[in-house]
Formats: structure tokens, sequence, C-alpha cells
């Protein structure tokens, strides 16, 4: 696991500031802290910060071919080197090391662009090839690892793994994307491949950029996709039989590594699995780790004590005290833009823990999208009949009009929460999943923002996202189409980018078993019944791990990894609350409704309503500003 930066000049040789790229590798000094490296020449210079796995010795980056005319900076694992190394000698290719990363410079030469579709892993990789003229750009299928670009004025472009390398060049315009703002408030993240700025971009998961010097910017190029295509038909039982060796063969893929090697284990399905298959693969007790609550609404521990008992491994628990909120500004910096997932303070944690035994971890996420886990696949699928029953002539005007007139109400169990709901069926498909998922609703945006910015957005609403990633959708049936958008945004804007910069900053690599492309691609095309049965998510996926854990960390409610905030925004953090929200720094932007501001803190704060999402997300979008945004530079927009 590494850093990688970059200047590229797009036009011509012109020399490149190789102290201003070192100055830019430094600020990521985080993501491997056991050596640097960089190589410049006319027109091209690469750095890398690398924190060591595979091949301790002999790994150094940038890396180079035979002749020295390709080189490359990478960040990640390609986990079937060892099968591509002797196919790519019998070609004719010279190795010098044993790394995954030479097989990346080889790779390309053999098969150019699609080299990336022999890799299996997370990556992200610039690579320059001088006999060609040719730069090259690449992430991994699902987003994994993360990869920033910006096309500077000048004709350079710029790279690096996270938003502060390009920030640090002076050359960066910091004009902020009022899209990205409005995204922010719907989603809690800004999804691929905007970024917070105008001019900065993410390389989307499965893409690639080719540019030739000389020549046009062409857009990035996909090179692969979820497929969402039925297998053959299959029983329950025939499922669960293929199911385990897939999840096996993606575990021990993973196992291998030259530093100490352990497992996140929350006492969740999905970190529990991973840690059971590790177990019966490894033949030393698995290292593992988890974070405990003080409050029980939110305290996970004792399954993760049950099913580390039950595979003997060292297991390792700290609680995260209720007042454990002095990582907000912390977070972001961490970020480089705005990101609401207030479940980052306990990921921080998890990694702070794990990296004082281990420099590699497994956790289990990706499994709620591939297997359909997540509650609200049973409300929407619920909300879909409802649809399918009333044409939308009569729905919309109906439920619109119904949900409007429906008083909320937060404080009931959801199942009588029906105004939410009123609202989602008088939608289509795509936008009532939309407006289940939104942090903001479309309506609290619309008070949220001052008349100026609205007429800035010029009627652009953060839903364009879904309806873009729905129209690219080769799922049909209505579970495997919102599994693929959460797959195409929730997964990757936020849980993948929450763990990688919680563990980087910690400098410890997370692999992601359940996010193995093939597992992905197998889970995806299992029909619906199999996924979501009788409400229960996840179905195959349990089913087939009964002989390996217990029905009471199978079948038990999910938890979700969440802090109180309610109660800090109401107790501790009152102050700092009002001081954010209504203070000086959100004024200033000229973003916002100051009258909505104050009813959103003194509602919740009187205990009238929650409203501890939203402000959380206003909370964070302040704490951005304060750190990367003068007042003067916010207003000039």
């Amino acid at each position: 696991m590494c850093g990688i930066a970059g200047i590229f000049d797009t036009q011509a040789k012109r020399p490149i500031d190789q102290a201003l790229l070192a100055r830019m590798n430094q600020t990521q000094h985080h993501r491997g802290p056991d050596e640097s490296g960089l190589h410049a020449e006319p027109g091209m210079a690469m750095a890398h910060k690398r924190l060591s796995i595979i091949d301790l010795s002999s790994g150094h980056q940038p890396l180079f071919n035979e002749d020295g005319s390709v080189v490359v900076v990478f960040n990640g694992e390609i986990y079937n080197f060892v099968d591509l190394i002797p196919e790519l000698q019998a070609l004719g290719h010279t190795f010098r090391t044993r790394c995954d990363t030479e097989v990346i410079v080889h790779a390309w030469e053999q098969w150019g662009e699609a080299c990336v579709e022999r890799f299996r892993g997370m990556f992200a990789f610039g690579l320059w090839d001088r006999n060609k003229e040719t730069f090259f750009l690449a992430r991994d299928r699902l987003g994994v690892k993360p990869l920033y670009y910006a096309l500077l004025d000048d004709g350079q472009l710029i790279f690096g793994s996270e938003l502060k390398v390009l920030t640090a060049h002076p050359a960066l315009r910091r004009d902020i994307d009022p899209r990205a703002i409005e995204e922010y408030f719907a989603y809690g993240y800004i999804p691929e491949p905007r970024t917070i700025y105008q001019q900065a971009f993410k390389l989307s998961p499965a893409h690639t950029l080719t540019v030739k010097r000389g020549q046009p910017i062409p857009q990035p190029r996909e090179y692969w996709d979820v497929p969402f295509q039925p297998l053959t038909p299959m029983t329950q039982a025939e499922a669960q039989e293929e199911l385990i060796p897939l999840l096996r063969e993606s575990v021990k893929i993973r196992l291998v590594s030259e530093v100490p090697l352990g497992a996140f284990l929350s006492g969740g399905v999905d970190s529990s699995a991973v840690v059971a298959m590790m177990a019966e693969l490894s033949t030393e007790p698995v290292n593992t780790c988890s974070i405990s609550f003080g409050d029980p609404a939110f305290n996970e521990s004792e399954y993760a004590a049950k099913v580390a008992t039950r595979y003997h491994t060292n297991h390792r628990v700290e609680q995260v005290d209720a007042d454990d909120f002095d990582l907000i500004d912390k977070l972001a910096a961490l970020y480089d833009e705005p990101y609401a997932d207030s479940s980052a303070i306990p990921t921080y944690r998890v990694c702070q823990l794990a990296r004082k035994n281990v420099t590699v971890a497994l956790s289990g996420d990706g499994g709620d999208e591939s297997f359909a886990g997540y509650r609200r696949y049973r409300w929407h699928l619920n909300e879909e009949r409802m649809r399918s029953f009333i044409p939308s002539a009569v729905r919309r005007p109906v439920f619109g009009l119904l949900g409007k007139l429906y008083p909320k109400a937060d404080w009931a169990p959801k199942i009588f929460r029906a105004k939410s709901t009123l609202e989602g069926i008088a939608r289509d498909s795509v936008e009532g999943y939309f407006h289940s998922i939104s942090l903001l609703s479309d309506a609290m945006r619309a008070r949220l923002f001052s008349p100026e910015f609205s007429q800035e957005l010029r009627g652009y609403r953060a839903v364009e996202v879904m309806y873009r990633h729905d129209a690219h959708s080769p799922a049909q049936e209505p579970l495997a189409r919102v599994q693929y958008l959460d797959i195409k945004t929730y997964l990757v804007g936020d849980i993948l980018t929450k763990v990688d910069r919680a563990s980087m900053a910690h400098a410890l690599e997370v692999r992601e078993p359940l996010l193995d492309h093939k597992l992905v691609e197998w889970a995806s095309r299992l029909p619906a019944s199999l996924k979501l049965q009788g409400g229960e998510g996840k179905y195959i996926f349990k089913k087939a791990m009964e002989s390996h854990l217990p029905n009471e960390i199978l079948y038990r409610k999910k938890m979700g990894f969440a802090v109180p905030l309610a109660s800090w925004f109401r107790g501790p953090l009152k102050e700092k609350v009002r001081q954010a929200v209504l203070g000086p720094t959100l004024a200033a932007t000229g973003y916002f409704n100051a009258d909505y501001l104050r009813e959103l803190v003194d509602h919740h704060q009187a205990g009238l309503r929650d409203y501890s999402t939203p402000l959380w997300t206003l909370l964070m979008f302040e704490a951005f500003l304060r750190r990367n945004c003068g007042a003067k530079e916010q207003l000039e927009r």
C-alpha cells in the first residue's frame, strides 16, 4: 500500500519542477512511511511513497522495464502476480524482482491498455511509455484504491492518491463546484468522478485514461462492469456449495504478506465470515481487533468475542468513549473534501488499534452490496410492489399530496414513518431509491440553500448521478438495479473512501475479500430470491456460513457502525455545533439560508426533531471550509 503522485506535460517536453513534485508527494507521507522514490525526465516526473508489504528488499518505485523505457508508480496489490510472472516470462519478458509492481510494466508491454483486464486485485497506477509518448492511468474494478487527477491550464496533467496531492500544486484552481455541494448534501460524499473542485476529478472505478503527448485528452475508458446477468439456473444447495470455495479462495489470495497480518472483527456477518475463512486457512492464530462502545445500542463487541473464542484468535478490543469527537478536524484533513459518514470516527479508531499489531488487515466490506444486506433494500422492494400496481399518473399526484400532508415522525419506528414512504411511492424507481438514501431530502436541500446558490445550480439535482448509472446498468430486476446503484455510488464514494483514508492515516493496508471481482461477478448473477428471502438479507451468504458461524451471529439484527450523534449535539457538542453551523464560516459562503440553519440547530437541541444527520453534514462541511478555504476563496467561485 502506497501513495503515488506525478506530473505529465501533455503538450511538450518542458522541464518538470522536481522540488514541487517532492512537496506534493510529501503530503501523503502517511500512506508510505517506509521509503520514497522519484523519477524525472523532460516533460514527465513521477513520485512514490512506499508501505512495504511484499518483496521488502527490492520492490522500490518508480519501477522500470528492462531498458528503462517504461516506468510505473503503483498503489495496491495484484493478487495473481505469481501466475502472471511465468506467463510473461514465457513471452520473453525478464524480471529483476519478485514483486507485483514489475508485473504491471511487462503486462503493459505485452497487452497495452488491456493489461488491466488481466489483473486481479486492488490498484491505482500511473505509467509512462517513453517510446510511445504515452501516459496511462488506471484504477481497479471496484475502486478500492483512490486516484485523483487534474489537467492544469498550462497543459500539465497532475495525479495523486489523495486530493491533497493535487491541491499542493499552486496552479490547481480551487473553484468549488456548485454541483458537488448539491451532491454532498444529498449523499454525504461527492460521487465519482466529481470532486469538490471544478478542475479536479476522481478516476472512476474500472476506468483507464490514456494520454498521448500532443494529442487531445480523451475521456476515461471503462474496461469492466458488474454483469448482473443471470447464472444458469441453480438450486439453493448448489449456490451454497459454490459460494464457500469462492469465498475461501478470495481470502486465501489476500493472505500473502511479508509483514504481520490480521483482520477487523466487528461481530457482524461479513467480518465474521472472513475471519472464519482465515482461521481455516491459517496454521497460526489469526490476529483480530474490534471496537466497543459504552452505549449498548451501538456495541457489538460481545458478538465479536464469540467469534474470536470459536476460532481461537488473538483478539484485542478497545472502547471508544461516547465523547470521542476530537477527530472532527482531523477527519477534515484526512478526506480533503466534504465527507459526512460519522462512522469514520470508529473506523479511524479500529485502524489505529489494528496498526499496533499488524500492517495488513482483512475486512468484511462489500458483503451488503453484493448479497443485499441493507435493510433499505427490503423497503425499496415493498415500494416497488406498490409502484407496479398503481399507474404513475395516479401515484405522483395522490401519493405526493399524501406525503406532504402526513406529519414527519422521526421519533417513531420506521414502519410508522409513512411520510417518507408515501413520498417515495410518488416517485419513479430511481428517484424513489434516491429519496430513501438521501441525507437531506430534496425539500430540505431546497430550504437549506440560499436563493442565490440555488440559481447557481441552474436546476441541477443530485439524483442525476443515479439516473446516469441506471441508464448504463445491465441490471433489470428491481433489487439488482439498486444494488448496482450502490456499487457505483455508496460503496466507492462512502465505504471504500472511509476505509482507505482511515487505514492509510495509520500506514495500514486493508484488503477486502468480499470485493474480489470474481466473487462480485458471481454474486451479481444470483436471482433476487437467493439474496433477499422472507425479509432476510444476504440469505444465501448466511445459509452457506451456517456450518462456520453460530445462528446468533448470522441472524441477529444488523447494528451498523454508528456513533451517538443526536445525544452529542444536545450535550457535549451543543455549543460546538451552534458555533459551527451558525458561525461566520458558513455565512461567508452565501450558500445557505441562515433562518433554516438556525431552525435545524434550535429544533434539534430543543428535542423537537432529530436533525443530527443534517447537522453533522453541515459540521463536516464547515470543517472542510475552515481547513481548505479562506473566506475570500469561498466567495470567489
